[in-house]
This record gives C-alpha cells, structure tokens and sequence, in this order.
C-alpha cells in the first residue's frame, strides 16, 4: 500500500539525450533543448545527458535540470559539436570524424550508466542521429520507452542508403516521434520513416517577458541583422553577394552578424573583397539574454537560409521566432517549413537567396517602406504567438512524454502507440 502511493507521488524521470546544450549559464551556442527541459521540470524529474567540452561547467544542477557532461575525447579534443555543429565541422575537419566513435560510444556507456543507477521512465532523444541510435539502442538492451524528435538537418541531411536505413530503425523503434514543421512530417513520410506516432511540435520562443516588443527602442532605418551559426545552410554567402547593389540604391545600409562558426574566415574575406569591410560587422558570439535588443534596433532581419550541398537545410528556425517575438521585419529563404511560422505573409517574406538581384531588391523595398513592414511584422507575430509560446509547446511535449510512459508500463519491450495521422 505504502509502496503503491509513492509510487503514484513520483515524478516519472526523463532522460534527455542532446548534442547541443548550454556548456556554463548564458552560452551563446543554442539553448532550445534546455529551454524545454527546464519547463518539463514541473512534470518530470529531468537528467539531460551531454557532451563535455573545453570550458564547460561541471556536472550539477541548471535551472533545475540534472546536467551529466560525458567525456569522448581529451578534453581539448572535444570539438565536435560547438562552433557549428556536427555536420559542419565534420564536412569542414576531416580529422574530426576520429572523434565520432567516441562520441556515440561515450553517450551510449554514459547513458547506459544512468539507467542502471536511475529508474528512468522515458528516454526524450533530439536528434535522430546520432542521439536515437543510442535511445534505440537502450531500447533493444533495457527496454526503456523513447520520443525522438528531429529538428531538420538529421531528417534533410544524412542522407544515402545507410543513413536512411539507421534513421527508419530508430523511428520504428520509438514510442513516438515529432519534427519541428509540417514539411519536415511530409519529408519523414516520403523517405520511410514509420514511427507509432508522428506529431508537428517546434521549439518554442518565450513570448511573454524575453521576445516581445518594446515600443520604447526606435528602430534604425538601414540596419540589416542575421544571426545564427556561420553555416552553409544560412545562406550567408547570398547575402553578401546581394549587399553591394543594396548599397548602391541605399548607401547607409550597414550589415551587423551576430553568430561564429567554421564558414566566418571565407565570409569576412569575401566582405573583403566585395569592398564593404566598414559596413559589414563580425559580432561574433552573442550572449542570448542579449540578442533581444539586436533584434528590437534592427530595420530588417535577413536570414538567407537554402539547402546546402549536402541536402542540409533548416526545420524551423529558432532564431526566426525569436525575430518575429520582437517585431523585427524579416526576410527569409525559401525551405520548407518556414511557412507554418509566416503563414499568410509567407508570401511577401520568402526570396530565393541565390537570386541575388531579387534578394537585394527585396531588401531594398522592404526598408524603403517601414511602416508597411512593421505592420506586417506585428501581424505575423500575433499568429505566430498561438503557435510557438513556450508554455503550449511544453505542455504538448509533457503530454507526449506522459503517453510514452504509460505506453511503456505496460510493454517495455517494443512501441506500445498505435499509428496516428
């Protein structure tokens, strides 16, 4: 009887399996997965396990989410993942693909630590590679129920035959899956991905005290602003490219790029050599408590994403959101996905960056008209904030969560969910 109570008192415990995660409190590398993490806490006893890295705080407690670090290389050597990403700095460091093996072996034994320590309920795995091998994998020795969720560049890179093959066994394997854009479901679909469950859920942007707008912070009239990682897949080369016939219908324009990674030496030369080294500015790494106030100063926030060569391209993008959340006009490139977030003003919004004539225009017409363009950006965060405010993102991944573990009590074995459309 005693034993029955506590056992209903009891957070079910969840066990976070991430690449990309906060390395010390206000790292300027993406926090999304925290973010989640931190507002599951209510429901869950959360243990996010990660990768070390050079600088990273030790083991403990953030935001009450039980960080574990895993070692997978000497601690200089663990560069895999930051400054970029994965698929980044493996395309780019060919020596780094040493590191691999270690990486998912590391995660794997780490992981296998806490379950035989810990009761986990339900395993949450971002990423479906290389993060859902090693749920799956869990799965296979100790039955332990997983979500999956696949944020773009596993789902639209990766691809070929053996990559195809590993992302279809961890989908088939899960309880459930979810994918950040209705794009991204239709894409899971068409290369085989069969999950027991597949469910639209983004990451969510605080709306309600982080993004928001502050009538009280004058927009600049020929600022342009990108922020994000220095990849291939934003498109940051087009929009240097389109920069010099910007400037020559607009001379004041000046271009500020908040973001660093393995592309930021060929793109300031090529500022360089396209002579607008005084009206292009490296920030560099951004502090997220700082990236508000960018955003807010900025006339227009130009993210210039494509599909890279490798098949590459974005989900949906965080920092998209975390734009619109503060009313910044925008200008996006055209992949899919990105229309959930725009929906009627994807029409007015979208260009094909590597039309750099059409971007440039564009660009153009979009400052020479502010008050057109401040008003679409009102309008395109009213419908965004039903859809992407972190507390309904949650409360749909907690709920998600809840299922699997009610799933997995009675079949630890294989997916316990029936198919759902």
């Amino acid at each position: 009887m005693i034993t029955d109570q506590v056992a209903q008192e009891r957070k079910p415990t969840l066990l976070v399996l991430a690449s990309t995660y906060p390395r010390w409190r206000g790292d300027p590398e993406p926090g999304f997965v925290h973010d989640l993490c931190r507002r599951l806490t209510g429901r869950f006893e959360v243990i996010a396990l990660v990768p070390d890295a050079p600088g990273a705080d030790p083991d403990g407690p953030l935001d009450g989410v039980q960080v574990i670090r895993y070692r997978y290389a000497p601690r200089p050597l663990q560069t895999l993942v930051n400054a970029g990403g994965i698929a980044a700095n493996l395309q780019r460091h060919a020596w780094k693909w040493l590191l691999l093996p270690g990486f998912l072996l590391g995660q794997y034994l780490a992981a296998r630590r806490v379950l035989r320590h810990r009761h986990v309920d339900v395993i949450h795995a971002h990423w479906l590679i290389p993060q859902g091998l090693v749920a799956w994998r869990l799965r296979q020795r100790m039955h332990t129920p997983y979500l999956v969720t696949s944020h773009g560049g596993d789902l639209f890179g990766l691809r070929g035959r053996w990559p195809t093959a590993l992302k279809r066994h961890v989908a088939a394997a899960s309880s459930a899956m979810t994918v950040v854009s209705s794009a991204m479901r239709a894409e899971a679909v068409r290369v085989g991905l069969h999950p027991p469950r597949l469910e639209v859920l983004p990451m969510g942007v605080d709306l309600r005290e982080r993004f928001v707008v502050d009538p009280g912070i004058p927009r600049a009239d020929a600022e342009l602003l990108f922020v994000g990682r220095l990849v291939a897949k934003k498109g940051l080369v087009h929009l240097l490219d389109a920069l010099p016939a910007v400037l020559a219908q607009n001379p004041r324009v000046e271009l500020r790029i908040a973001g660093f990674g393995p592309e930021e030496a060929a793109l300031r030369a090529q500022a360089q050599r396209l002579g607008m080294a005084g009206r292009v500015h490296f920030l560099g790494a951004v502090a997220q408590a700082d990236l508000p106030a960018l955003y807010r100063h900025a006339s227009l926030f130009v993210a210039p994403f494509v599909r890279d060569a490798h098949g590459d391209q974005e989900g949906l993008p965080v920092v998209l959101m975390e734009a619109i959340g503060c009313g910044c006009p925008v200008l996006v490139g055209e992949v899919a996905g990105i229309r959930d977030l725009l929906g009627a003003a994807g029409a007015e919004v979208c260009v094909q960056p590597a039309d750099t004539a059409a971007l440039a225009a564009a660009i153009v017409r979009t400052l020479s008209a502010p008050e057109q363009a401040q008003a679409r950006a009102q309008a395109m965060r009213e419908s965004a904030a039903r859809w992407i405010d972190w507390q309904p993102i949650a409360d749909g991944y907690a709920r998600l969560l809840g299922t699997c573990v009610d799933g997995g009590m009675v079949d630890r074995r294989g997916p316990p969910l029936s198919p759902q459309d």
